[in-house]
């Protein structure tokens, strides 16, 4: 007779989750950081830089739409989010191959950045509504702050990991290698999770009731089911109010091209920057993600806040003031990725919530590149318009924000 395997307890296995977001982080934001160098090394104009890492935010953002639908139609959330994060362990490392293919390096390059991000698009529907389910008897805030804190962890030592390699061998292919550790070890840690935490095998009871997409739910309803029209209205609100506070939060590639045009700091200081900025929103995640737990939804409010400070203080003049915006713009991601996605798992059913995670990216990703394309035409010329559209969508935002929560 077999013996029953040990159980992991809900806050090991949250933990335990999250040390895979750690390590699987420190690989892809590692090649996120240095993607464009890469590309550059390996023949690409600014164009191709731009088109190629432009279309995986598209892809791992848009392709949520289907990859959440098709985890909750039968109920693959398991599967899904191992396959996604064996594309990232597999893909990056597979990039320090690249400068010793000749001509067709660049190819290869563009189609494993567009791979990594497409396996983000596979798993993280399904990863959030594992995780959702995980929270249930720890409370959400919490278990969504720790699980983003050390998510963080992950998304500043995989930068400083390839910019002490790059530094130390004056190339950058070696980083690429050296990330085939932390992608294996979240390979082997997310193995043993899925054998040790049978807690979430199961869905939850359903909290909400099961919204209805009609009889023929193969057909037309599997449509409007994955476009997310049959979810609950407060759900549709609190998306809009997101996919404003996106728009406005400017992305940091804006953000470190205008430091670097402006000789405010060096390339090489980008990355401490953008490392400090990682670790600020671990802490904010942690943080939020308490109060979600104590106070509710209300920590919401702050996220508008948040967002409609940054512009001013990273597009000044004075340095203290730029690192200040900085950790500003740190504070807003971590609360975006914990608390936000907390709320979420509130929001819609139980069966339903791969599916709603993959709505909500879908309108985030709308938000995103309505911002990018705003932020990138004004940030040279008129960063007071800037600053004044910004701030005039957080009060929209605001708004939206306050109904939704009613």
């Amino acid at each position: 007779m077999d013996q029953p395997r040990p159980v992991w307890s809900p806050w090991r296995t949250i933990f335990a989750f999250g040390l895979v977001s750690l390590a699987a982080d420190m690989v892809y934001e590692g090649m996120r950081a240095m993607a464009g160098p890469l590309l550059g090394e390996l023949g690409a104009s600014a164009l191709t830089v731009g088109v190629v890492t432009g279309a995986g935010e598209a892809v791992a953002l848009v392709l949520r739409l289907f990859t959440g639908a098709w985890a909750d139609r039968g109920d693959r959330h398991w599967p899904l989010t191992v396959v996604g994060y064996g594309m990232t362990a597999v893909c990056v490392p597979l990039l320090a191959v690249t400068p010793f293919l000749g001509g067709a390096g660049l190819a290869v390059a563009a189609t494993l950045i567009l791979l990594e991000r497409t396996g983000k698009a596979v798993r993280s529907p399904a990863k959030s509504a594992l995780l959702a389910r995980m929270t249930t008897t720890t409370g959400r805030g919490k278990g969504f702050g720790v699980h983003k804190a050390l998510d963080q962890v992950g998304a500043f030592s995989g930068p400083l990991v390839l910019a002490g390699t790059a530094a130390a061998t004056g190339a950058l292919w070696p980083g690429f290698a050296l990330l085939a550790v932390p992608g294996a070890l979240a390979m082997l840690l997310l193995v043993q999770l899925r054998r040790r935490a049978p807690i979430v095998t199961e869905p939850e009871p359903d909290e909400l009731p099961m919204p209805s997409v009609g009889p023929d739910s193969r057909g037309r309803g599997f449509g409007t089911a994955m476009l997310g029209l049959d979810m609950p209205p407060r759900f549709r609100l609190f998306s809009l109010a997101t996919a404003l506070t996106t728009a406005g939060l400017t992305t940091f590639g804006v953000i470190s091209y205008r430091l670097v045009q402006d000789d405010l700091v060096g390339p090489a200081a980008v990355l401490l920057l953008y490392a400090l900025a990682m670790a600020v929103g671990a802490g904010a995640a942690f943080m939020s993600g308490a109060l979600f737990d104590r106070v509710g939804s209300r920590v919401l409010l702050a996220v508008p806040l948040l967002v409609a400070a940054v512009p001013p203080l990273v597009f000044g003049d004075r340095l203290a003031l730029v690192i200040v915006g900085v950790a500003v713009w740190g504070a807003a991601f971590g609360v975006q990725d914990s608390a936000v996605k907390a709320h979420v798992a509130d929001l819609v059913p139980a069966r339903r919530r791969a599916t709603g995670y993959g709505v909500f990216a879908a309108v985030q990703g709308v938000g995103a590149l309505v911002g990018g394309v705003v932020a990138g035409a004004l940030v040279e010329g008129d960063v007071v318009v800037l600053i004044v559209v910004v701030g005039a969508a957080q009060v929209v935002a605001l708004g939206v924000l306050l109904r939704s929560l009613r």
